[in-house]
């Protein structure tokens, strides 16, 4: 679907289509995700340039970016980091660890031990990193793209319903089509695409991008859609575990974001109905019978959105507020 954005959302996403072709839509749900200050989860096969577009955003955005690869011995210092003693200056020392950045690529987070996943989910959820009993705010703003990887499952840790639950949003990038393809192929034939995003807004700026996106108006009637939505999940027949409170706060964050980064003081129904698969999807545990007739959370979803009446909401409503 074709959206204007508002004019600094559409100067960024610009730059970050420089670098990453063919996947508008998942670039601007990660600034979506941003700017309602929440993280991303990214279920996806390898290859397909989530790393090129954690770069674009971090370049786009004047972000300090950190990536880690996750392997079994990966520990929780690494994340957080660690004090050590200094000999000179007769004291300890903190040691940075990698989560201290403003944009942190973990990639693969299933194939680390659960020790360091709880780790990183820490600092996601609190926005901050205590070692040796001191604590210290993470740079802000402060967002963390995940990775993993739906195929392959040997060596890996699944995570666990409620650490999924953390993340505002689960995307996948997925394969580019024929003619994306062919545009990486040639843009990449003497050049990085990365050299060429300029950034275009400063961390102050995406601050108060944030500030002005939490300021976003929800209609009661809204709040009500999306309690309806939450509760049709916990219902539904072939779902065991539906959307929690947290998943409903998150749609909300999500809706509020997407207005804002299409030009509007409020939100509207199609904000919520456009956030609502990326939102659910990762937080419904199946029932045996969805899993053996093959159906998936997505289409569950879309039969509950098509299940729950919309409200009408209008400029004239919001007025009336």
């Amino acid at each position: 679907m074709e959206h204007t954005y508002n004019p600094k959302a559409q100067s960024i996403l610009s730059e970050i289509k420089k670098a990453v072709v063919g996947k508008d839509d998942i670039a601007a749900k990660i600034l979506m995700a941003l700017l309602a200050q929440g993280h991303v989860l990214l279920d996806d096969i390898p290859g397909v340039g989530k790393t090129t577009l954690a770069m674009a955003f971090s370049k786009a955005l004047s972000l300090d970016y950190h990536r880690m690869q996750f392997t079994p011995d990966v520990m929780p210092s690494d994340i957080t980091g660690f004090t050590i003693y200094n000999k000179q200056l007769g004291d300890f020392e903190y040691k940075p660890g990698a989560a201290v950045c403003n944009l942190f690529l973990a990639d693969e987070i299933n194939r680390t031990s659960s020790k360091t996943q709880s780790a990183l989910l820490e600092v996601m959820e609190e926005g901050r990193i205590t070692v040796d009993g001191v604590t210290r705010e993470t740079p802000k703003p402060f967002i963390v793209i995940a990775t993993e990887n739906p195929v392959g499952s040997a060596g890996t840790q699944i995570l666990p319903e409620s650490q999924l639950d953390r993340f505002l949003i689960c995307l996948s990038m997925g394969y580019p089509d024929v003619e994306s393809t062919i545009t990486i192929m040639e843009r990449r034939h003497d050049s990085n695409p990365l050299d060429e995003v300029i950034p275009q807004a400063s961390r102050e700026e995406i601050l108060q991008m944030q500030r002005e996106t939490q300021l976003v108006t929800v209609h009661k009637a809204i709040y009500e859609y999306v309690a309806q939505l939450t509760e049709a999940t916990r219902n539904h027949a072939m779902i065991t575990l539906g959307m929690s409170p947290r998943g409903a706060l998150a749609h909300i964050r999500m809706a509020k974001a997407m207005a804002y980064l299409y030009g509007r003081d409020f939100v509207v129904p199609d904000d919520v109905q456009e956030t609502f698969f990326d939102v659910g999807a990762h937080r419904l545990v199946l029932g045996s019978k969805a899993r053996v007739g093959g159906v998936t959370a997505k289409t569950l979803l879309q039969e509950i959105l098509n299940d729950t009446p919309a409200p009408q909401i209008t400029e004239s409503l919001l007025d009336q507020q």
